[in-house]
């Protein structure tokens, strides 16, 4: 097993587990310095390309992506998810993923699903390509608007029981995302290996966040996400003083210039 996974499994009940997502070189050097996992999400089609849906994610998009974040990436386990329709078999999963692992050197890979796709996850994990869960919400297959998991008994028995499923495949972990506080708790606590939470409650044994929320990057505006500072002004101050040395020709002095 991977150090790094191992690391990841002896935090459980013991100390908080930081992830957040890199989808480029520099991002990935600043966030490496603080998380325990650097998640290469299919987050980045909506966070970079505007896309409406995550379903719009090419395998090629996390690929070119995931080779950038490597660079940035020393000390943290780097993660990237499998996009969708990349896993609807057994053979695509195993091909996928091992083309994701070889071309960017992650250490992991990440797929939505239960019960549904515990065949292909068995299958990864038995031909040694390690797995990160993910329950809850469900952004690939999710229809209309967002909404929360695990409020009824039947969803909170069916989360526990996929995440007991996960857990007995071999899965280091598990994302859960958009879970009530009471169910994210119970299925943490019916579980060896961590639970990261999005949404979920600080019950689960570690967080995640989209990088660029956390930092004011994009307006969005999801009860799970909180500013922790506002990068747009320093950003707006940059350009904003780069643009009146150019117009007073301040801006290249012979400093600047070859």
């Amino acid at each position: 097993m991977n150090i790094k996974i191992k690391k990841i499994l002896k935090k459980k009940n013991k100390s908080k587990i930081v992830c957040l997502t890199a989808y480029s070189k520099n991002f990935a050097e600043e966030v490496d310095k603080y998380a325990d996992i650097t998640l290469v999400g299919d987050s980045l089609g909506s966070v970079l390309y505007n896309y409406n849906s995550t379903k719009k994610v090419s395998l090629t998009n996390m690929i070119d992506h995931s080779r950038s974040v490597r660079l940035g990436v020393k000390k943290s386990l780097m993660v990237v998810d499998m996009p969708y329709d990349t896993y609807s078999s057994n053979n695509s999963a195993f091909k996928n993923a091992k083309k994701i692992l070889k071309e960017t050197k992650c250490d992991a890979v990440k797929l939505e699903g239960g019960k549904k796709i515990i065949n292909q996850i068995k299958y990864l994990i038995k031909n040694k390509i390690p797995v990160m869960g993910h329950l809850g919400l469900l952004p690939q297959t999710a229809k209309g608007k967002f909404k929360s998991k695990g409020k009824s008994f039947k969803e909170t028995k069916e989360l526990i029981n996929d995440a007991l499923l996960l857990q007995n495949s071999g899965v280091f972990a598990i994302v859960l995302e958009c879970i009530k506080t009471p169910t994210a708790k119970k299925i943490t606590q019916s579980l060896k290996i961590p639970t990261i939470g999005i949404g979920s409650s600080v019950h689960c044994d570690g967080q995640v966040l989209v990088t660029d929320d956390l930092i004011g990057l994009n307006n969005t505006k999801i009860r799970f996400v909180k500013k922790f500072v506002s990068t747009k002004k320093y950003i707006n101050l940059g350009i904003k003083k780069f643009s009146t040395e150019v117009r007073s020709k301040k801006y290249p002095s012979k400093k600047y210039s070859y």
